[in-house]
């Protein structure tokens, strides 16, 4: 098996060993599966307009067959024009279901989008959790008298979503529906205003960077009881630095 060296810093690789010990494997195993999971094709059609699975078991065509030939049975005479289409169509996508192609899955899972990972999902509340403890902190610190400067609180602001990136577009969706939920509700007049929170520009991996040494900075933290305290403005500033890609530094 090839081998790749990975350089990591002392708290990223203390951090690896805690959860390979808590998941009762070796740092390499763990890291691995991580990568894989990363990185490998799952086998399944993930388009632009969805998902789309490459197989379908005998018992799942079995379900779907009948359940269109039940909704052909059941169907008003006059529903042409209905989505859901006339008896004819429904009996021939029970035909293609029985019959096993493939290729004209893609129609039965029309409307199916590709899920969000719980990891990606996680992501997304966690990069709603560092701008609402930067907001919160930036408030606290001018309240008691501490110069903020616009440029810094512009720099720790939610910049939304790309729509043009299929990741970022579902990271988008979810974060639409948990405003929607009365969720993070001090991001709703940006997701809901003139951009629809699409940032135009791939900003994941700009959000990653800044989570990272948020994390750095409560690690360094004594634990506190009860709401945490305000990031002093140094720590602010750390975060909002990672805005620029260390290349460009």
């Amino acid at each position: 098996m090839p081998t790749t060296t990975v350089r990591l810093d002392d708290e990223t690789r203390d951090a690896l060993q805690r959860q390979a010990d808590e998941a009762g494997v070796t740092v390499s195993d763990f890291i691995r599966a991580l990568i894989r999971e990363a990185v490998m094709d799952l086998g399944n059609r993930v388009t632009r307009d969805g998902y789309t699975p490459e197989t379908l078991s005998p018992k799942d065509r079995h379900i779907l067959s009948l359940l269109h030939r039940i909704l052909g049975r059941v169907l008003p005479k006059d529903t042409e024009t209905d989505s859901d289409g006339d008896e004819e169509y429904q009996l021939e996508r029970a035909r293609v279901l029985e019959e096993g192609f493939t290729l004209e899955y893609e129609t039965e899972y029309a409307g199916i989008s590709a899920e969000l990972s719980a990891r990606d999902s996680l992501r997304v509340m966690d990069i709603f959790e560092l701008f609402r403890m930067t907001g919160d902190s930036i408030k606290i610190l001018r309240q008691q008298g501490i110069t903020v400067p616009e440029d810094l609180e512009e720099d720790l602001s939610f910049r939304g979503f790309d729509f043009n990136d299929q990741l970022e577009s579902k990271m988008a969706a979810y974060a639409r529906f948990m405003i929607n939920d009365d969720r993070w509700e001090e991001q709703a007049d940006f997701i809901k205003g003139r951009t629809g929170g699409n940032s135009h520009k791939k900003m994941l991996d700009t959000y990653m960077r800044m989570l990272s040494e948020y994390r750095r900075v409560r690690s360094r933290r004594r634990p506190t009881f009860g709401r945490d305290y305000p990031l002093t403005l140094e720590e602010l500033e750390a975060i909002a630095a990672e805005r620029v890609h260390p290349d460009n530094r």
